[in-house]
């Protein structure tokens, strides 16, 4: 059973005991409370439909529970990855359209895949790639990003989609005049409600009660209204002019659409039949690129009219016959003639599909949500799209594992239990592409959620199965219920979850730890702010810098000059002025390992001392700090031995540890140097040095200490 568990994790919860039954039971309940809602909003965050959140929250969570380590671990939607999926998407397929969903769900298969993979092989250590720092920087651009994301659905007005998020919610912040405020009372309602319980009633369900009521008022009032109209009835010639651009525009776009996939099946075949590089196949790519570039700059156009479009306020007069629902006409905020009776309601358009237009008057709610269980089929899988995707898969792997197993190894601890980073990667890898075959975007260990479960009592990953079994009920059953929970209520349960995130006491922090780590959190940060939406370069960015920092640090590793201190040890001469030295014996010591990046310093620093001590007959070389030693390092160490041997002086070596013998074993070094020159402790060496070196230095001052006499 034992053997079994180390690849079945879940076995170790059995046999079940009631009472461990019964307190994995209300922590699986509690945290279901928790996660519904957030995983609504969060699907949000990630360009998808409110309701695939749900889907996100339901096999991913009790997979990753079954073949993880940890007990406590709550897997599922989470907002960093969320947004990472968004960014990575948008410059893709437009958020929540049908392309946009199975790029994310063929994301959720490769992040799912490449965690797998690094399970399987054991390459959890990869993770470390990404620093502490650089993860601090990051989350603190992503989480005021995602923040930053939700203010145009907290105020109840439109936010552009472009390649430069700043200009994006600048453009939010320049319609804060037309705040819909029923939208703002909502949102703040909420946040004020999750506050209040957070500080007050801290093990009281916040989220959910802020849903509850929020939802039940937006009910109560109609806070939703939706409205229909054609384009003859918009008063306004320019604005009818726009909307028939726009359809044109969109005509023109699927006719494009349309011709690249007919030329991308005749490449194909021209490829196959004639070779990549054939007359035809180069002239049929080149057609490709044109009609690519073609489409580019249509949908940017079209992009920018619609921008405009939905920035647009308009009045309805009733025509008297359709009850205010879709007849009358409609006139531009402020141009209604006066004394013209209106519905009251104040109209943008949301939406542009053939001749209709589709209206909101009123606050945005989630909406309809498919009653059941996800479909289960295939991700569709596109070679181009893999490619586009697979530095975005890498990085959202990466950082999401890193999330998870920080969160489930503090949890361990506080247990005392023990986890297993590899077999984390294969829950965390197997829950995503269980999730790819359920509609579900990618998913991860949550912070917030995982210490809910914690605290609520849970003693195994079965808490987790059964959260994963109140969302298949609600999905089954209670989904008619959510229909009017506000749009601007998922906004404030991420602003609020993102604020813990927001930690630059953690950056002053790494700082003043380091100054190479401080600089790489900065960059990281600055760096993550000004790429998005494209996120995934930003953390590139800093993992880059941070990897060059430490190779920078190691090309110049401490170089001590050595002298005899009062005690008898060997100290830096730097540090400790004025200490005995030896005109004969040039005592040094190498805080680094010998390789390709820093050999040329270690050769310079002994060439360097041996010429500010012409007298010296010897270089001892304290190596107690020298781990490594690679090729580069075994060739120049070779020479300079050689080298110095000519000139009558001897390098002698002391402290080296086995995997450093071993290279000069294995090389000849070994032999060159020779045994006696090769010695456990500086003692020992500079012992056989002096007496080397005889009546030539028996005045000299650097001798060892001698042992004390034996009591009589």
């Amino acid at each position: 059973m034992n053997s079994l568990a180390r690849y079945l994790p879940f076995l170790r919860w059995f046999p079940l005991k009631g009472d461990l039954f019964k307190a994995d039971f209300i922590a699986g309940i509690t945290v279901a409370l928790v996660l519904i809602p957030q995983s609504m909003a969060y699907a949000q965050l990630a360009g998808m439909p409110a309701y695939y959140g749900l889907y996100a929250a339901f096999l991913p969570v009790a997979v990753a529970a079954l073949f993880g380590s940890s007990n406590f671990l709550g897997t599922g939607p989470v907002a960093v990855v969320s947004l990472l999926t968004a960014s990575s998407l948008a410059v893709l397929a437009p958020p929540g359209s049908d392309q946009f969903i199975a790029l994310a769900i063929l994301l959720t298969l490769m992040v799912g895949v490449f965690q797998l993979s690094l399970g399987v092989l054991k390459l959890g250590v990869i993770v470390n790639f990404l620093s502490h720092p650089v993860i601090v920087g990051f989350t603190n651009a992503a989480a005021i990003i995602i923040g930053l994301s939700q203010v145009s659905k907290l105020f109840g007005v439109p936010m552009g989609r472009s390649e430069s998020f700043m200009k994006d919610i600048w453009g939010v912040f320049q319609q804060i005049g037309d705040t819909h405020l029923p939208t703002l009372g909502m949102g703040v309602m909420a946040i004020t409600l999750m506050w209040a319980i957070r500080k007050y009633k801290p093990k009281w369900p916040g989220v959910l009660i802020a849903v509850v009521l929020t939802t039940t008022l937006s009910w109560a009032i109609t806070f939703e209204r939706n409205g229909t109209a054609v384009f003859d009835q918009v008063v306004n010639p320019d604005v009818r002019t726009l909307l028939n651009e726009s359809v044109e525009a969109e005509r023109k776009i699927t006719e494009i659409n349309t011709e690249i996939a007919a030329v991308q099946n005749h490449l194909l075949a021209q490829e196959k039949t004639h070779g990549e590089h054939s007359q035809a196949a180069l002239s049929l790519r080149y057609e490709l690129d044109v009609l690519r570039l073609k489409l580019e700059d249509r949908e940017k156009e079209n992009s920018k009219r619609m921008r405009a479009l939905r920035k647009m306020a308009f009045q309805r007069v009733p025509d008297g016959q359709s009850g205010g629902q879709g007849g009358g006409q409609l006139f531009l905020e402020g141009n209604v003639p006066e004394g013209t009776p209106t519905d009251g309601v104040r109209w943008r358009i949301k939406k542009v599909k053939g001749g209709e237009l589709k209206l909101v008057g009123g606050g945005e709610v989630v909406g309809s949500i498919p009653k059941g269980l996800p479909s289960v089929s295939m991700p569709s899988l596109n070679l181009d799209a893999i490619g586009s995707l697979l530095s975005a898969a890498i990085v959202i792997s990466l950082v999401g594992f890193m999330e998870a197993i920080s969160i489930a190894k503090a949890l361990a601890a506080k247990a005392k239990q023990k986890v297993d980073p590899n077999q984390e990667l294969i829950g965390q890898g197997l829950s995503n592409i269980a999730g790819s075959f359920t509609q579900a975007f990618p998913a991860s260990g949550s912070f917030s959620r995982s210490a809910v479960n914690f605290n609520a009592g849970a003693v195994s990953g079965l808490a987790s199965v059964i959260t994963a079994g109140f969302v298949l009920l609600t999905l089954l059953f209670l989904t008619p219920l959510l229909y009017h929970l506000p749009q601007a209520v998922l906004a404030g349960i991420i602003i609020m979850a993102v604020i813990g995130l927001v930690n630059f006491e953690a950056i002053k922090h790494a700082w003043h730890a380091s100054r190479h780590d401080g600089i790489a959190a900065g960059i990281t940060f600055v760096a993550t702010l000004i790429y998005a939406p494209h996120l995934d370069n930003g953390i590139l960015v800093g993992a880059g810098l941070a990897i060059l920092l430490y190779l920078y640090r190691t090309m110049r590793p401490r170089v001590a000059i050595l002298g005899r201190y009062p005690d008898g040890t060997l100290r830096d001469i730097k540090v400790h002025p004025n200490l005995p030295t030896s005109e004969h014996v040039v005592a040094m010591r190498f805080d680094g390992s010998l390789y390709f990046a820093n050999i040329a310093f270690f050769e310079d620093a002994v060439l360097e001392a041996v010429a500010d001590n012409p007298n010296a007959k010897y270089v001892l070389i304290v190596g107690d700090a020298v781990n490594q030693m690679d090729a580069s390092g075994e060739e120049v160490v070779h020479h300079l031995v050689s080298r110095l041997r000519e000139g009558n002086v001897e390098i002698v070596f002391s402290g080296l540890k086995k995997q450093i013998l071993d290279v000069m074993r294995s090389t000849g070094l070994f032999e060159l140097i020779g045994q006696h020159n090769i010695f456990a402790t500086e003692d020992q060496a500079l012992t056989a040095i002096y007496e080397r070196l005889a009546d030539v230095a028996q005045d000299d001052l650097f001798c060892v200490v001698k042992p004390a006499p034996a009591a009589a």
